[in-house]
């Protein structure tokens, strides 16, 4: 069966009028493309992002679109929405989609990722394959953390260097559990991983799962440290040999007063998913914090910063 992707342009403003009348014509399953949508969701969560790809928002620049998908063979339903866009006097364009299984298809866009020198992080339909390479499987799409991301390969090169067997880590920030099962597979004796999305401490522990981890080696928490100090001082209770904090900038630099109650002497800090012009004021907010800056790494536009507890 193959498909038809069908955009109709318009002004923001228009944009309830025109599906009013779309739908008043039998055409339901609308996908709407809005700027002013978009410009809003990026304000409101502005503290979880620094980067927002140029190419998407030069596509949403100035018009809203609104999508629908008819099968080829649908001419009756094809003339009938050319009729109601015609009426409404605005642009449509038209463009076949290639025959895909989608079901399988998407499985294409996460290919094994292999990191540093003995880390490979592969989906888990392929988690059979052979390789000597130490194995982080995941669900991979369902929150941040593939392995893909230049912040978060970093951080895993700087963990081959430093984990020892035995370590105790806390995952600040942690979405997938990507670091922490990264962790456990070099070595360490046990991971905690925090998120303030309850979403990520579900699909942490089934990561985790997947790797053949289980409370006590990993555990996932939902919670915001910053905000809550009962779980900030919980935390704060137990020494850990290794700190992972890859999340924006902002965060962490909102982070940095309360990082030394998670470090000793002996510790390593890692943060990560800095964009280079942020880099000087993430710094500045460790070393305000009392910590010690050891080593910047770099990759593409992203910093990581290795810190220790003066």
């Amino acid at each position: 069966m193959a498909w038809l992707e069908i955009t109709i342009d318009t002004a923001a403003e228009k944009i309830n009028s025109v599906v009013t009348v779309l739908t008043a014509k039998g055409f339901a399953d609308l996908v709407i493309e809005d700027q002013e949508e978009f410009e809003t969701f990026l304000e409101e969560n502005r503290a979880y992002w620094d980067y927002i790809d140029e190419e998407l928002q030069e596509k949403l620049q100035g018009l809203s679109h609104i999508k629908l998908y008819l099968e080829d063979t649908d001419k009756a339903g094809m003339e009938r929405l050319e009729k109601a866009v015609s009426e409404l006097n605005l642009p449509m364009t038209v463009a076949p989609l290639p025959e895909v299984d989608w079901e399988e298809s998407w499985k294409d866009n996460y290919p094994p990722q292999e990191v540093g020198e003995n880390i490979v992080v592969l989906p888990y339909w392929l988690a059979d394959e052979e390789t000597d390479r130490l194995k982080v499987i995941l669900d991979p799409g369902l929150t941040f953390g593939t392995g893909a991301h230049p912040s978060t390969q970093m951080v895993m090169e700087k963990m081959e260097e430093v984990v020892q067997p035995g370590f105790k880590c806390l995952d600040l920030g942690s979405g997938s559990g990507i670091l922490s099962i990264a962790a456990l597979r070099l070595g360490a004796a046990s991971a905690i991983g925090i998120d303030i999305d309850p979403k990520a401490e579900d699909i942490a522990r089934e990561n985790a799962a997947y790797n053949g981890f289980a409370f006590p080696q990993f555990t996932a928490l939902t919670g915001n440290v910053t905000e809550d100090k009962a779980l900030m001082e919980k935390l704060a209770a137990d020494e850990y040999d290794l700190v992972l904090v890859n999340i924006v900038a902002d965060v962490i630099i909102g982070l940095s007063p309360v990082l030394p109650n998670f470090l000793t002497e002996k510790s390593t800090l890692i943060c990560s998913g800095i964009l280079d012009v942020r880099l000087e004021e993430v710094c500045a907010a460790l070393e305000q914090a009392g910590l010690t800056v050891t080593a910047v790494k770099a990759k593409e536009d992203w910093r990581s910063v290795t810190a220790r507890k003066e």
